[in-house]
């Protein structure tokens, strides 16, 4: 069991997340820093072969990050990706300021005709709210499942039967570089042979070293049923329902559904979605979509006022499953838009 850590903690330091401020009632606002921080992405800083006018404008944004970006502006850009991702950014400063809160901003995101912007801006905004909601009193263990809902994770099953996660571009990395960089990766495209990485679990003994390396995204963590990962999620998970929607909810593992007045659920990711939705409507799911299931959850209103009346005391079940390529994607915003809410005044 991993003890809790009473000391404050700071943990993602680049997130962006010390650039907001707290509008007084525990929400955040976007500020210019914000924006001047967002527009140093790789996507939008200039390179080496920017034209003037690109660097131009770029200089302009940094200096006056809402100022309005016309189509006569992005005409006069010579690299075509370019000027598409300023129109990209123009669009998500927009949809960004259009509400009082990063919060609301967030929530509109995926409310309407659907996205409509990129998926690594929506995983920023995402790290940056979960570094606000989970404070500096977080365990190590929290903030490292917390990843889970910004970072595709690598799933894999031991011998033991043990199934670890771990950041799927973390794997990838090490896969190609061995962990010498760019060295690494040379000497592997030369056919050298290099060294298997062995990741660290993280676990009792080492939790406190998380903190050192909360950007390094190279922690491993098992997630069987009865290991405190998947209690840490449940956890991170309430908090992530009553900083958004303001309701206090139970959420905790379940073997398998077992309820005859089965009556609302929702996927934490795109594949577990598939899955209830099938298996709520009858139909019949082959065994190797089935096995991809890692884990069933409970979630329970603590006050039933706050459902729909006309589902009030039934409990809501939650999925999360891996895709054929073991990789698991949760979407925490399904967690804020497919709850059955009761209709407020």
């Amino acid at each position: 069991m991993i003890e809790t850590d009473t000391t404050q903690h700071d943990y993602w330091p680049t997130c962006g997340h010390s650039l907001l401020r707290d509008n007084g009632q525990g929400h955040l606002v976007i500020t210019d820093d914000f924006l001047r921080w967002l527009l140093q992405r790789p996507e939008l800083a200039p390179i080496a072969a920017s034209c003037p006018p690109e660097l131009a404008l770029h200089d302009r944004l940094i200096n006056q990050p809402r100022s309005v970006i016309s189509e006569a502006d992005l005409a006069t850009l010579r690299d075509r990706d370019a000027a598409e991702n300023y129109a990209v950014w123009s669009r998500f400063r927009a949809r960004l300021l259009a509400k009082p809160s990063l919060e609301a901003s967030y929530l509109a995101l995926f409310q309407g005709q659907g996205v409509d912007v990129p998926p690594l801006l929506v995983q920023q905004l995402t790290q940056v709210l979960l570094r606000h909601i989970l404070g500096t009193a977080a365990t190590p263990l929290q903030v490292r499942v917390a990843e889970m809902l910004f970072r595709v994770q690598s799933i894999s099953v031991q011998e033991d039967g043990s199934v670890m996660a771990a950041d799927r571009e973390t794997v990838e990395r090490f896969a190609t570089t061995g962990g010498f960089g760019s060295l690494g990766e040379w000497l592997h495209q030369g056919g050298a042979t290099l060294r298997t990485a062995e990741l660290d679990v993280l676990h009792a003994d080492n939790a406190q070293a998380y903190w050192a390396r909360s950007e390094s995204f190279d922690w491993v963590v098992c997630m069987n049923r009865g290991e405190p990962a998947l209690n840490a999620l449940c956890d991170v998970l309430k908090k992530w329902v009553a900083h958004f929607l303001g309701v206090q909810v139970r959420i905790q593992t379940e073997s398998e559904i077992e309820d005859d007045q089965w009556v609302w659920h929702t996927g934490l990711d795109a594949q577990s979605s598939a899955i209830l939705n099938a298996l709520y409507q009858g139909q019949d799911v082959a065994t190797e979509q089935m096995q991809r299931m890692m884990c069933l959850f409970k979630l329970d209103f603590e006050s039933p006022q706050d459902m729909r009346a006309d589902l009030q005391g039934k409990p809501v079940y939650l999925g999360m499953a891996v895709d054929e390529r073991k990789c698991l994607q949760l979407k925490p915003q399904n967690l804020l838009i497919n709850l059955p809410l009761a209709q407020r005044s």
